[in-house]
């Protein structure tokens, strides 16, 4: 028998005899009868729980995993709806995502679950739900699987609760703060009526005074369990708050600050309680690493409705607040304050537009008459600037001169109000050649003696306007000059040898080194108006005998020492009677003029001022 009598070997699963085209028709993708056989054993046999699902959403096969992980015999899952064995329907998603898979509208459903084992012990679960593709019978038909991921997700866990965890306190991190904060006030007040009240949120935050000291002197890791030792106290005042409703978190948001996040807040007492009991708590001393330290801290606290709060407001106005605390001697709390965050936020707004407003040109200068007490002949005047700011109006000195003073700004406001009096007081001597000229008096702050060439400037501007320097008298406040030493010492010597007078403003409030003020070259003292209102008897106002003998105890010295003396806040004719025979030179207050206009000035000149 040859071998090409017998004609080619047919194909497993076609039929003996048959023709290529025959071939061609059965030879489908699908399976084989004996790969179907194998599917079925490795699918019996698999360690992963399985199950064959129908379009319906029941159990059509079962492994042997699948009933030992439920501790059920296989057979007695078959027909089960296999959603309620794994949860599937427990969140509208997923259920809805399920049954789009089931219709063949959606290749592929993956969740996680968490179940619980036929042992007792829970577990986490991927649960995968793919269709099987067969054009076989069976079509419709999803695979259903089963993945214990448990340790994965222990792991998972862990990494995150180190990410969000302080290493050094165990207590959460700025991280979870931010996310447990915004969650809460991201989540809607549960339903208890038809309009539940808003929800309320407090915020303890605070910082340990001095605790870079520590740090310093006694290193790193005794400052660590410090820090330990502090987060331990916080924890249990925040526990043993009496008022707590909800849960506190304790924080550790970076350094030496800690946050306590009230949740449910009742209320302003319970914030400003646990406040009090956090003071109280850490003002015992701590035993760290053999040493006996002692600390306190600054709290900022702020509660608020939680309707119209955004993580971000909440955390600024506690870092405000707290800045306040430390601004107001540390070692205590202070609450929030609107009205003293809104004259903060105005400061910080007119901060920014301070420098750009000088060199636009935004300032003006208001002039008040200095008068002669024994005449009341107007015999000079004080320049006052003034700032028009296009948002807030006009602006008197105490407004911004604080925050130019801080900044530096002052510098360059200075030389201008400088410039601008002086070429004023010019034009005033150059109108009016028959009477005697007016002088003029200037602010200057320290920092414009300190931080720049006053001689210099001040030569320059009086040689610039032609203004003979004796009508130049320049005003410091007492404790800018008291104490002058150095540089600030030989700029105002320097002054004086030019000719310009130099006048201590506000004095009695400030050093009072009297012994000093002989060796200071001053030509004037204004007395503070403080005293002077002591002088009032008017509208049934009370004098003050005190500042009467004061007054003219500082009169009468001045005039020993050479000087003449100012009285500023005059303004009863009441005043100025008892301030003239106590010997006063000027006076300057509303009984006389308030600032006004450059052109009202020239009004004044060579005549007595209108009262009022």
């Amino acid at each position: 028998m040859s071998g090409t009598s017998e004609g080619p070997v047919p194909r497993a699963g076609t039929a003996p005899g048959a023709g290529p085209s025959e071939v061609t028709r059965s030879d489908h993708p699908g399976p084989g009868l004996s790969e179907l056989r194998d599917y079925r054993a490795a699918f019996a046999a698999s360690a992963l729980p399985m199950a064959v699902v129908d379009d319906r959403g029941q159990i059509v096969r079962p492994n042997d995993a699948l009933g030992g992980l439920f501790g059920a015999d296989p057979a007695s899952l078959t027909g089960r709806p296999a959603a309620d064995l794994v949860g599937l329907g427990s969140d509208a998603p997923t259920w809805r995502a399920y049954n789009e898979v089931l219709r063949g509208a959606r290749p592929r459903l993956r969740c996680t679950r968490r179940l619980k084992h036929a042992d007792g012990r829970p577990l986490w679960a991927e649960v995968t739900v793919v269709p099987m593709g067969d054009p076989a019978p069976g079509a419709g038909r999803v695979l259903l699987s089963v993945a214990d991921v448990s340790d994965r997700r222990e792991m998972r866990e862990r990494l995150r609760h180190l990410r969000i965890h302080d290493p050094v306190t165990r207590l959460p991190n700025r991280t979870l703060f931010l996310e447990r904060l915004t969650g809460v006030l991201e989540t809607p007040p549960a339903q208890d009526g038809p309009s539940p009240p808003p929800g309320r949120i407090g915020l303890c935050y605070l910082d340990i005074d001095g605790f870079k000291a520590v740090n310093d002197t006694l290193g790193h890791r005794t400052g660590d369990r410090l820090l330990a030792a502090v987060a331990g106290r916080l924890t249990d005042c925040a526990e043993t708050d009496g008022h707590r409703t909800g849960g506190h978190l304790v924080a550790r948001l970076g350094g030496d600050e800690f946050a306590i996040l009230v949740e449910d807040s009742a209320g302003t007492h319970q914030l400003t309680e646990l406040a009090r009991s956090v003071l109280s708590a850490l003002q015992r001393p701590f035993e760290v690493s053999g040493h006996r330290l002692s600390v306190s801290a600054s709290i900022g606290v702020v509660e608020r409705s939680s309707a119209g709060t955004s993580a971000t407001a909440l955390l600024q106005a506690a870092d405000t607040t707290l800045y306040w605390a430390k601004a107001d001697g540390r070692a205590r709390w202070t609450l929030f304050d609107p009205e003293r965050n809104a004259h903060r936020m105005t400061r910080q707004a007119l901060s920014s537009m301070l420098r750009p407003a000088v060199e636009r040109g935004e300032f003006t200068l208001e002039y008040q008459p200095l008068v002669g007490m024994a005449d009341e002949v107007v015999r000079g005047v004080e320049a006052l600037v003034r700032w028009n700011h296009p948002r807030f109006g006009l602006l008197g000195p105490s407004r911004f001169v604080p925050i130019a003073e801080e900044d530096g700004t002052i510098v360059q406001l200075g030389r201008w109000v400088l410039r601008t009096a002086c070429r004023q007081a010019r034009r005033w001597q150059l109108e009016h050649p028959d009477d005697p000229p007016l002088f003029i008096s200037v602010n200057v702050a320290v920092r414009q003696v300190r931080d720049s060439d006053l001689v210099t400037e001040v030569a320059e501007i009086l040689a610039e306007t032609g203004l003979a320097p004796g009508l130049l008298q320049l005003e410091l406040t007492e404790s800018a000059v008291m104490g002058s030493s150095g540089r600030p010492l030989r700029v105002l010597q320097a002054l004086s040898d030019m000719g310009v007078r130099i006048a201590i403003d506000d004095f009695g409030t400030g050093y009072s080194n009297l012994a000093y003020l002989s060796r200071l070259p001053v030509s004037v003292l204004k007395l503070d108006g403080s005293f002077v209102r002591g002088f009032r008897y008017e509208e049934g106002a009370r004098p003050s005998p005190a500042d009467e003998t004061i007054v003219e105890a500082m009169v009468q010295l001045a005039h020993r020492l050479g000087l003449t003396v100012t009285a500023e806040c005059v303004e009863t004719s009441g005043q100025a009677e008892r301030l003239r025979r106590i010997g006063c030179d000027t006076g300057q207050g509303w009984l006389y003029s308030r600032a006004v206009a450059p052109e009202r000035i020239a009004e004044l000149i060579g005549s007595r001022p209108p009262e009022g």
